[in-house]
């Protein structure tokens, strides 16, 4: 049903909607996608479909750079085996190399699912402020009621080794110290998003001490959040695949939907 989720995506974002089929294209296969858009919920969206022959990676690359998509929107396994983690489904290729920012949908629905609960990474780094400002105008769009924003620390910034309640206590206090600064941080980068896209929505910061893009992916599942929204990757070689990172946590054991922001130049 990734047609028919597209075009409600496409409504809330105001945008057109390429449909991109990359095989041969016969009478049954547009009698098929026919049948389909007969389906859709907002037939208003203007719609363009494309057929193209060849390497599926390779074309929706292209297309994307030359019609200069905003959004590729995708179906994906929400668990990887190891031979799929290694060798890298299209979805995840995708992922580390198109142009634009990625939806990758886990459990696509005929039927709308309301979006209650946004997730974003607040990680420490350049791209953040933009992903925060994007996760915010989605959250939006979408009819989110709560927004949380994760700011995910590395254990070794405590610099205290627990060895009795006195080092415990230090520790602690350290992590308080982290959090606060990390609030603060976050605090300034909203303070600078247009009131239309905070307005409505229920604010929350929280802190996590522990792996990068592991920690954040399971606190999105526990809190049953309906979008998680991430900075695209930076790294993509080979060596990554091997030692995983940050997000390539998260693409191998999908918690939900997740939104990855790549800011375009």
């Amino acid at each position: 049903m990734n047609i028919l989720e597209s075009n409600r995506i496409a409504h809330f974002f105001e945008a057109k909607l390429i449909l991109l089929h990359v095989g041969e294209k016969t009478k049954e296969k547009q009698f098929k996608l026919a049948d389909v858009l007969s389906e859709i919920s907002y037939p208003d969206v203007p719609t363009e479909i494309e057929w193209k022959q060849g390497n599926p990676e390779k074309l929706i690359l292209e297309t994307c750079s030359i019609a200069k998509i905003d959004l590729l929107i995708l179906g994906a396994l929400q668990h990887e085996n190891k031979f799929q983690f290694y060798v890298g489904s299209i979805a995840r290729k995708l992922t580390r190399n198109v142009c634009c920012s990625v939806l990758l949908l886990i459990k696509p629905s005929a039927n709308r699912v309301p979006c209650r609960h946004v997730v974003v990474n607040g990680l420490n780094d350049p791209g953040t402020p933009f992903a925060i400002e994007q996760a915010f105008y989605v959250s939006s769009a979408l009819g989110a009621q709560q927004i949380t924003i994760v700011e995910e620390i590395l254990p070794k910034e405590i610099h205290v080794t627990v060895e009795d309640d006195r080092t415990l206590k230090k520790a602690n206090i350290i992590k308080e110290r982290i959090a606060l600064r990390e609030d603060s941080r976050i605090k300034s980068i909203i303070s600078k998003i247009p009131e239309k896209f905070t307005v409505n929505q229920k604010v929350k910061t929280q802190s996590i001490f522990g792996k990068r893009g592991y920690s954040i992916g399971h606190y999105a599942e526990v809190v049953r959040a309906d979008l998680l929204v991430m900075n695209a990757p930076k790294k993509t070689g080979l060596w990554d695949r091997i030692f995983p990172h940050d997000i390539e946590y998260i693409l191998s054991d999908l918690p939900t939907d997740l939104l990855i922001i790549r800011q375009q130049n």
